[in-house]
Formats: structure tokens, C-alpha cells, sequence
């Protein structure tokens, strides 16, 4: 299982925790709703924030390796004319 549907399964059912507990806890409803507003919007921030640091991180390494990719390929293609000129003598 991948490390992003932990989170995020983590994430789903710390706020639905959250929520059920404020729903039975003994405040007002207006009082309730809006705990459970702030704590739902403070979980979508979160989840976003995540989902940000995700998709950085994932941008990161396919950077690295189309970087590394290039290098063999320069690499491979140097050796290449090494074979070359040495077929020639």
C-alpha cells in the first residue's frame, strides 16, 4: 500500500473521529457546527498541504531521474564513439 492512501486514510479518520466527537459532545449545535467547520477546514488544509508536498517531492525525483537519465545517455554515447575510433585503428 502506498504511502499516500496510509496518509490520507489516517487523515479521513482522524477528522471523522473529530467530528463524531463533537457531535456528541454536550455544547450548544451552533457551537458544534462550527468546531466541526474549522476542524474540517483545518483538515483540508492539511490534506492539501500534503497532497502539495506529494506532488513536489514527486516532481523532484522524476527530475533526478530524467537528470540521470541524460548522463547515461552521454555517457553511453561517449563510449560509443570510443568503439568507434578504435575500429577505425
Amino acid at each position: 500500500m502506498s504511502t499516500g492512501k496510509v496518509l490520507l486514510g489516517v487523515l479521513a479518520g482522524a477528522a471523522v473521529g473529530v467530528a463524531l466527537g463533537l457531535l456528541f459532545a454536550p455544547e450548544k449545535g451552533s457551537v458544534s457546527r462550527q468546531q466541526i467547520s474549522r476542524k474540517g477546514e483545518d483538515f483540508w488544509e492539511d490534506l492539501r498541504s500534503k497532497f502539495e508536498d506529494l506532488i513536489s517531492s514527486a516532481s523532484e525525483e522524476i527530475n533526478d531521474a530524467k537528470n540521470e537519465a541524460e548522463d547515461l545517455y552521454a555517457e553511453g554515447k561517449e563510449k560509443v564513439g570510443e568503439v568507434k575510433n578504435e575500429m577505425r585503428k
